[in-house]
C-alpha cells in the first residue's frame, strides 16, 4: 500500500490525494508511511529474502530435501535459524520434498547446465601425475538400501586418488571424495578435475572446494558417456569384480569389500596392459624413479 500512497500524493493536480487522507482511507497512520519512505525495507525482510536465497539454493540441488534437512544444511552453513521458520520459508516458497510427490512414468529429469567448460574433450592422456583428474558417482543396492561411491582417478597412472563411500548421495559425497584426493595428494594447484553434469558436481559446496583447493573444474556434455568414458571403465572393473560377485546384505559388507577391492588388487595386484603390464603404484613408483634420475 505504501507505493501505492506515494503515487497518489505525487500525481497531477487533478487526481493528487495528500498523504494524510491516503492514510486514513487505505487503514494506516501517516508515520508508517513516512517510516517506510525513510528505510524501503526493513531489516527482517532484508534477512528474509537472503534466507529465501539460500534455501531455495539448497532446495534447488536436491528437491528431495524436506524442510528439516533444509534447515539443518542452513544451520552447517551458518545460519542461525529454527525449523519452524525455515518450514514456514519453504511452505511460503513452495519448496516441498519432491519425495513426496506423484512422479509421472517415464519421465527423468534432465541434467542441468554445465558449470565448467569441458578442458578434456575426450582426451583422457597426462604426462605427469596430478595433470588431471576423472570424478564420478556409482552405486548398488544392498539390503539394507543402496551405498554410493564417489571416486576420484588420475588419468595418468589409473590410480584412485580419492573416494568417498556413503548412504546419502548428496554433494557432500563429492566434496569429500574431492577432499580425500586433495589430502593424499599433497594439494597439487592447477589440476583439471573433470566429471559428468550431475547435481552433486554443480553444487555450491562442490564448486567452492574446487576454488579452495586451486583446481580448475570440467564437464562433459548431456548424455555423452565417452565424455567421461575413463572413468566408467573403472566402475565397470568395480562392478565385474566386487558388486556383481554376490548379493550383499549390510551396506558395511559392501564398503569393506569395496576397499579391499580398491587398495588391495586394483592398485597393486591388476596389472594394465596401457602401463606396460604394470600395476598403478608400480608405473607411479617407476615414473617417480625415471624423474629423480633425470633431474
Amino acid at each position: 500500500m505504501f507505493p501505492l500512497v506515494r503515487e497518489l500524493a505525487a500525481a497531477d493536480a487533478s487526481s493528487r490525494v495528500s498523504v494524510a487522507v491516503a492514510c486514513r482511507v487505505l487503514g494506516f497512520s501517516k508515520q508508517a508511511y513516512y517510516q517506510w519512505r525513510r528505510k524501503p525495507v526493513s531489516d527482517r525482510d532484508w534477512g528474509e529474502a537472503h534466507l529465501i536465497n539460500a534455501a531455495r539454493e539448497i532446495w534447488d540441488e536436491d528437491p528431495c530435501q524436506g524442510y528439516r534437512l533444509i534447515c539443518d544444511e542452513l544451520v552447517d552453513d551458518g545460519w542461525q535459524v529454527s525449523e519452524r521458520r525455515v518450514w514456514r520459508v519453504c511452505s511460503q516458497e513452495g519448496m516441498f520434498s519432491a519425495a513426496h510427490r506423484r512422479k509421472g512414468r517415464g519421465k527423468r529429469r534432465r541434467p542441468g547446465p554445465a558449470v565448467h567448460d569441458d578442458h578434456v574433450k575426450r582426451n583422457f592422456t597426462a604426462d605427469a601425475p596430478n595433470r588431471l583428474w576423472l570424478t564420478d558417482i556409482t552405486e548398488h543396492r544392498t539390503r539394507e538400501g543402496k551405498l554410493y561411491l564417489c571416486a576420484v582417478k588420475d588419468v595418468f597412472s589409473n590410480r584412485i586418488v580419492g573416494y568417498s563411500i556413503s548412504d546419502r548421495m548428496k554433494a557432500r559425497l563429492a566434496v569429500d571424495a574431492l577432499t580425500d584426493a586433495v589430502n593424499r595428494r599433497g594439494n597439487p594447484p592447477g589440476v583439471t578435475v573433470h566429471s559428468d553434469r550431475g547435481g552433486q558436481f554443480r553444487s555450491r559446496r562442490y564448486r567452492r572446494a574446487l576454488r579452495r583447493f586451486g583446481l580448475r573444474g570440467s564437464m562433459g556434455r548431456v548424455g555423452a558417456c565417452a565424455d567421461n568414458a575413463a572413468m566408467e571403465s573403472f566402475f565397470s572393473l568395480l562392478q565385474k569384480n566386487v558388486l556383481d560377485q554376490r548379493a550383499w546384505h549390510t551396506r558395511d559388507q559392501l564398503r569393506l569389500a569395496i576397499v579391499h577391492w580398491v587398495e588391495a588388487r586394483y592398485h597393486r595386484r591388476r596389472r594394465q596392459r596401457r602401463l606396460g603390464k604394470l600395476t598403478p603404484i608400480e608405473f607411479e613408483t617407476i615414473m617417480k624413479d625415471a624423474a629423480t634420475l633425470a633431474a
